[in-house]
């Protein structure tokens, strides 16, 4: 900023400081006294009347940000267009940045870095709220999707990994198979959802839940079990899976919004869904998850929880027995498909919960209508 003329500096008086003044209505400028009142500049001009003008310093705009060496001032007013007041004076300066901070370089910097400060604090705090409360940012994406995307996905996973087989459909079967997910479903703290639940014609040993709350049950597995308290907890686990939103999560975790984004629109992002689906698979933490959920279905049921095991113990039997044979033969050994594993803390976790009085999960006529489902067999 060029150096006023002597007859230009301010100077502190006994009324003030000096300085110059223009009121913006000409270029023309007059020798002012302004004082630091509380909450205001006051400007006592020349050819203005006794009143002063006010600015009060939230209004005050500078020139130039105020640094720790400024010994002058450019200053005006949004309070009045085109006005402005010019001191040359240190101590008016140090006075003015202390009344208005709002003009110094100090304070602007911090404004600039306030944003990045916030979004910062914000990341942090959220960083820290998923790690105290073992949040997952795939399962917050997951909730957020609709009804019928859910859905959408979870037929077209299906679809995509048991290709052509065709669905079981004895009507006394799927009526029996009905019952007992009414069963489980009816007492079931809260409000589960809707499950839709089919039977296909796969000699596998296997069940999954899909996205949209739907479950597949296999053929093999109906059949090899050896009792309806089995399927039952087989369902009630899969069951748990879909409440917890497990297979969305697990979808939008190793596909992406994207690609997820591509298969509701039927594009053609991915050349083989069956493959890229069969890479997901549940942590333990989820799979601990879905047997809580599936305790409290049992236990609201009154559907004994040890067929949980019986179950379990016959799948691990299968697994060890499996040989590296192709992909079609180890399918339940891999991906959202796989039999899953279950460790010892999940039987003992199984063993450990409260007893209670239980009935069969069905009686012996449905028991063996549901065995029969794939008697009668429909393409889809």
């Amino acid at each position: 900023m060029s150096m006023p003329s002597d007859n230009q500096r301010g100077s502190a008086g006994p009324n003030g400081f000096r300085g110059r003044y223009s009121d913006g209505r000409t270029a023309a400028t007059v020798h002012a006294t302004v004082r630091l009142a509380p909450t205001a500049l006051e400007i006592f001009a020349s050819r203005v009347t006794d009143e002063p003008v006010r600015w009060p310093y939230s209004s005050l705009r500078s020139a130039q940000p105020i640094g720790r060496h400024s010994h002058d001032v450019l200053v005006s007013s949004t309070t009045q267009e085109g006005a402005t007041l010019f001191i040359t004076d240190k101590a008016f300066v140090a006075s003015l940045a202390h009344v208005a901070p709002a003009l110094t370089a100090r304070h602007l910097r911090l404004a600039h870095a306030r944003p990045w400060i916030i979004a910062a604090l914000l990341v942090g705090l959220a960083v820290f709220g998923i790690w105290i409360y073992d949040l997952s940012p795939a399962r917050a994406v997951a909730k957020l999707l609709p009804e019928r995307a859910r859905a959408a996905l979870g037929r077209q996973t299906i679809d995509s990994m048991t290709h052509d087989r065709k669905l079981c459909t004895a009507p006394e079967g799927v009526a029996a198979l009905e019952r007992m997910s009414q069963r489980l479903t009816r007492g079931a703290p809260g409000k589960p959802p809707q499950f839709r639940i089919i039977v296909v014609d796969w000699g596998l040993l296997n069940a999954f839940a899909t996205a949209g709350s739907q479950i597949v049950l296999t053929r093999g597995l109906v059949t090899q079990a050896q009792s309806p308290d089995e399927v039952a907890g087989v369902l009630a686990h899969e069951m748990g899976h879909g409440i917890e939103l497990h297979p969305e999560t697990a979808m939008v975790r190793a596909l992406g919004l994207s690609a997820i984004a591509d298969l509701l629109v039927g594009g053609g992002g991915l050349s083989n869904v069956g493959l890229a689906l069969a890479q997901l698979s549940y942590s333990r933490a989820a799979e601990r998850e879905a047997d809580a959920e599936a305790l409290l279905l049992l236990r609201g049921a009154r559907i004994s929880q040890l067929g949980m095991i019986d179950f379990f113990d016959r799948a691990e039997g299968k697994r060890k027995e499996s040989t590296n044979g192709s992909l079609g033969k180890r399918i339940g050994d891999i991906g959202i498909l796989r039999t899953h594993p279950v460790t010892e803390e999940r039987k003992a976790m199984i063993r450990a919960s409260p007893a209670y009085e239980a009935t069969p999960a069905l009686d012996r006529s449905d028991w063996q209508a549901l065995q029969a489902i794939c008697s009668v067999t429909t393409a889809r």
